[in-house]
């Protein structure tokens, strides 16, 4: 009996309604560890090449890891992995709660679905059983409602349900898949994948515990973060959430506002995470057995934007998107936009960002009202922006042009509106700053799933942390705006970190190689006590490796390399106002440094795609031979 996983993985085919269990051996699990790498591996062997997302053939994986539902913080989060409606390359994104658990519970490591049913279906999973039901009468609910209707059918509130809305009924390319109404697989658009399957939901519960390697020393582990919590750069979480990063990111001119002209907000007081403390916040939440509760609840009972606490509250990358982005400063506007998008399910950066680009274009004059449908789109409109949220949700009328994402809406007016897109592979950028912090941008353009901000260790963490980053062989810090060579060295080897954190599914607040609560030694020792294994730091920059390559590998095989890791217009135009006032990204440096990242990864510079001898190097011939490297 294995420690730490079931050795039960789960095979769905829609069209056939055919439910088969895969019991891969221990060595499997060594090697793929489970989230996004686990993910990445049924895509390679089971999706077709340049297919369309929305083709049946599609594989769609849900994949937990070898910590899931384990005693200690961080480790209920699971991945979903398929090619992206938004991209076009592979799509990964994560998600918290309890949802993830309790899939652990329900008896399996993760559930691989193909095919399309022929009419919705919902599957439900429970004590090592599983079953797909008619979902007819919950397609087109709202996630609030459609989550009622499921409890009240299996008759059990402690169910937990991973769900669509009506947004990813209707393909916008940016839909998120929601747990609790309230934590989202946000990114890469994986919720119009599942309703190009027609599958609204999966629901889970279960009993099926995964044996502990060795209890007593976990729970030792468990206990060192309770008691060192308050102590640490974690604290502040508690308090303020990560609505309090609003605050610091304007002060340093990295609060991207007016779609990305600006770092520098003068309305950002009225927005941040102290204001949200002091005015709609109701509680803190948080996700299995973590002691961090950095979820925050808002209510308001009066006025036109009334918050149900069910839906949770907006984080700061929501608070940026369709507050600084779009120059808003009502704050319960802001809210209720998170709770649009929770209610339809929507990722709420991809689609503040949309509503930012429109502003944009409509000040210049590339829109008119003559495109928009009559509407007039201006900076600053709380009312227009939380109304473009709601039709890009249903897919009504201009928002059905918006649900496409900013990148595909542009091509439709040409270059100027297409120079106003802030975005990588399609996909918008996330609300940190990458004019003042260099590295994270090359992150951005080199990132297989498109820009993100959770890929990588922002460059201030060289300087703040270099005991930890010792650890991982930085041992040479560079300032926070530099791109040379040490810094391309300090992106590549923390994005393993993190994409191992993404194999291993653990919450990077929690653990990872800088400021946050357990390092990764303690990983280490987290690792064996759950599975008994003895893993060093290098095995797990070897897993981050290796889940990369295999992203890359994928991308390769549709013909997504070197050409597709760009640098958006915006980035190269110097910022204004503020301390971060002129500063900019040349699309020369950010050349350069793309030649030093692939040499360091061990990959085609011409090409960006990964080699046979890297492959090879990584346990990955079989991927080798999928691409036909020599």
């Amino acid at each position: 009996m294995p420690y730490g996983y079931h050795g039960k993985i789960l095979h769905v085919n829609l069209d056939k309604e055919r439910i088969e269990i895969e019991s891969p051996d221990d060595s499997f699990y060594r090697k793929y560890i489970g989230g996004s790498a686990l993910g990445a591996y049924y895509l390679l062997k089971q999706t077709p090449s340049n297919i369309s997302p929305f083709d049946p053939r599609n594989t769609l994986v849900f994949a937990l890891s070898i910590l899931t539902g384990a005693p200690i913080s961080g480790q209920s989060r699971m991945t979903m992995v398929a090619k992206s409606p938004l991209t076009e390359a592979i799509g990964d994104s994560q998600c918290g709660g309890f949802f993830p658990a309790e899939m652990k519970f329900s008896g399996f490591d993760a559930i691989v679905v193909v095919g399309q049913a022929k009419s919705p279906k919902y599957l439900w999973i429970h004590d090592g059983e599983a079953e797909l039901r008619d979902a007819s009468r919950i397609w087109g609910c709202l996630t609030g409602k459609a989550e009622m209707i499921i409890r009240d059918e299996l008759d059990d509130e402690k169910v937990e349900v991973l769900q669509i809305g009506p947004a990813g009924e209707k393909l916008v390319r940016f839909s998120a898949v929601m747990n609790m109404c309230n934590r989202a697989n946000g990114r890469t658009g994986m919720g119009a994948v599942m309703g190009s399957k027609k599958l609204k939901a999966i629901v889970v519960r279960g009993m099926c515990k995964p044996l502990l390697a060795d209890r007593d020393e976990l729970l030792r582990l468990s206990k060192w973060g309770s008691d060192h919590f308050e102590e640490s750069n974690l604290y502040g979480l508690r308090m303020l959430g990560t609505a309090g990063d609003v605050a610091s990111m304007h002060e340093k001119g990295m609060l991207p506002t007016h779609n990305w002209r600006s770092g520098f907000f003068t309305g950002w007081q009225s927005i941040d995470g102290k204001t949200m403390a002091d005015t709609i916040l109701k509680g803190r939440d948080t996700c299995y057995a973590c002691t961090v509760r950095c979820k925050r609840i808002v209510e308001v009972t009066e006025g036109p934007y009334k918050l149900n606490p069910h839906y949770g509250g907006p984080e700061y990358e929501t608070i940026a998107a369709f507050g600084s982005y779009c120059d808003i400063t009502d704050l319960n506007a802001i809210a209720y936009a998170n709770q649009l998008c929770n209610m339809y399910g929507m990722d709420t950066i991809s689609c503040g960002a949309t509503i930012a680009w429109v502003m944009d274009c409509f000040e210049a004059g590339i829109l008119t009202k003559e495109d928009t449908g009559g509407l007039e789109i201006r900076y600053g409109d709380e009312k227009m922006m939380v109304r473009l949220t709601e039709l890009i949700g249903k897919r009504e009328g201009f928002g059905d042009i918006l649900a496409e994402g900013s990148a595909r809406a542009a091509r439709k007016f040409g270059q100027d509106a297409m120079d106003r897109v802030a975005a990588v592979k399609n996909q918008e950028l996330p609300g940190h700053t990458a004019r003042v912090k260099r590295s994270l941008s090359l992150i951005y353009g080199v990132n297989p799933i498109g820009a993100d901000h959770q890929s990588s260790d922002h460059d201030p963490s060289y300087i703040k942390f270099p005991e930890r980053m010792a650890e991982i062989g930085l041992t040479n810090p560079q300032p926070i705006n530099s791109m040379n060579e040490e810094k391309v060295r300090f992106a590549l080897i923390t994005q393993y970190v993190y994409s191992c954190l993404d194999s291993i599914n653990m919450c990077q607040f929690i653990v990872g190689a800088a400021w946050q609560l357990y390092n990764l030694r303690q990983l280490t020792q987290i690792i064996k006590a759950v599975t008994g294994w003895n893993v060093s730091i290098d095995e797990l920059l070897l897993i981050g490796a290796r889940r990369l390559n295999m992203l890359r590998a994928f991308n390769a095989r549709d013909g997504i390399g070197r050409d597709a890791d760009t640098l958006p217009k915006k980035l190269q135009q110097p910022m204004i106002g503020g301390p971060t006032d002129g500063l900019v990204v040349t699309l020369d440096e950010f050349e350069r440094a793309k030649d030093w990242y692939y040499e360091m990864a061990g990959w085609d510079v011409t090409t960006g795609f990964p080699t046979r001898p890297r492959l090879e190097e990584l346990g990955l011939d079989w991927v080798a031979n999928e691409l036909g490297l020599k």
